[in-house]
């Protein structure tokens, strides 16, 4: 009885290795070998989920390409909170322009995203984007729906700073007299 078992076991083996070398192995001249005939259909990623553009490089970090800028230049919807100076509307990740807060990992980051919710919560916020991109970011000032600047709230509260050249001094007057001094550190413009 055993050896019938061992034979079975044996036959099913053989039977599952050659139905895996029978796949055809033709390619088109040039193609080379890929895992894609192993990886299911529906796991696969698509072959250009969109328009393709350069990953930028920084730091000798990779970034994903920032996503398309809309031809109007504006997006309109509620506001998911990343950071202080990061929102995302309309699945489109925004920097807002001219500010700079701390990282959620730094002294103040934490506090800087927690009074960004409390100001975005139940708003809807227009962007209106600068045509610039950072990392997979999109550039744009943000307003609220009563039409506040996000940016010019967030540096009264004393969480963010005026982003220095890139703002051209636009939120700099906001300040708070010692809030340079408190987050320096933290920024991108030390």
């Amino acid at each position: 009885m055993e050896v019938i078992g061992i034979l079975v076991f044996l036959a099913i083996v053989v039977f599952l290795v050659y139905r895996r070398s029978d796949t055809p192995t033709h390619r088109p001249p040039g193609r080379q070998p890929s895992n894609h005939s192993r990886i299911p259909v529906h796991a696969r990623p698509p072959s250009h989920p969109r328009p393709l553009t350069k990953a930028t490089k920084t730091n000798g970090v990779e970034h994903a390409p920032p996503p398309n800028i809309p031809t109007s230049r504006q997006l309109k919807g509620r506001a998911y909170i990343i950071d202080g100076d990061t929102i995302v509307v309309d699945k489109i990740k925004v920097r807002l322009a001219g500010i700079d807060a701390p990282e959620l990992d730094q002294p103040w980051g934490q506090k800087s995203k927690w009074a960004m919710v409390k100001l975005c919560k139940g708003q809807t916020i227009r962007v209106e984007l600068t045509g610039e991109t950072s990392y997979a970011r999109l550039v744009g000032t943000c307003y609220l729906s009563d039409g506040r600047d996000i940016g010019e709230e967030i540096v009264k509260q004393g969480l963010a700073l005026d982003g220095g050249h890139f703002s051209k001094g636009k939120y700099q007057h906001l300040e708070h007299p010692e809030i340079r001094r408190k987050l320096k550190n933290y920024g991108r413009w030390r």
